[in-house]
């Protein structure tokens, strides 16, 4: 769900009065997202919801060391995946990686929504999404957390710009050049890519 214009000022303004109230919001309105790019960077259900409670820890103890005038000024999505980016990074960082589990992500059904009706067709878009999220899993890391937030979460380029910490030039290089990657990718191991819904 994503939070435009008044609601955002709302947000942030609630959070500015009142932080532990501002944070109930900020949580209802953005785990969901938050917890959809930790899945689609990390390929793992379980450790996206780890990663999901860790972010969301992290972000009420700086939201408890702003001010309120700081707290006013956050745009809280950005603000969110920024945390988000560098709590899954410093896992990667921390842990041995393992290969992304097919099995694991088809597990994770309501965060793949799939309106085609029939068994055959529903089977057939589970293995296209993994597919796709291993094939995403193998690219490096700024243009796989590039192409999530822009096409799963849906930021703006200079959202993600900002939560990147990097010019909006780079961030659509990093996402042409990822998507562009991972054409490549999912054509030479099953050609011909059927394709699948984000």
């Amino acid at each position: 769900m994503m939070v435009m214009g008044e609601n955002a000022e709302q947000l942030t303004e609630r959070l500015a009065v009142d932080v532990d109230d501002g944070f109930t919001e900020l949580v209802r309105v953005h785990a969901a997202a938050v917890r959809a790019f930790l899945l689609r960077v990390t390929g793992s259900p379980a450790d996206a919801e780890d990663l999901t409670q860790e972010t969301f820890l992290r972000a009420y103890s700086a939201l408890r060391g702003y001010s309120a005038t700081r707290r006013r000024e956050l745009r809280p999505r950005s603000w969110l995946m920024t945390i988000a980016t560098n709590t899954w990074r410093n896992h990667v960082r921390t842990s041995v990686r393992r290969p992304t589990s097919v099995g694991a992500v088809e597990d994770s059904r309501e965060s793949w929504p799939d309106t085609r009706p029939g068994p055959e067709e529903l089977a057939t878009a589970a293995e296209d999404r993994g597919r796709l999220v291993t094939a995403l899993s193998t690219l490096p890391e700024n243009p796989r957390v590039a192409i999530v937030l822009r096409h799963v979460i849906g930021l703006s380029y200079s959202e993600i710009a900002e939560a990147q910490g990097c010019p909006v030039g780079t961030v659509k290089a990093q996402v042409s050049r990822g998507m562009g990657a991972l054409r490549q990718i999912l054509e030479k191991n099953d050609p011909p890519w059927r394709g699948v819904q984000w």
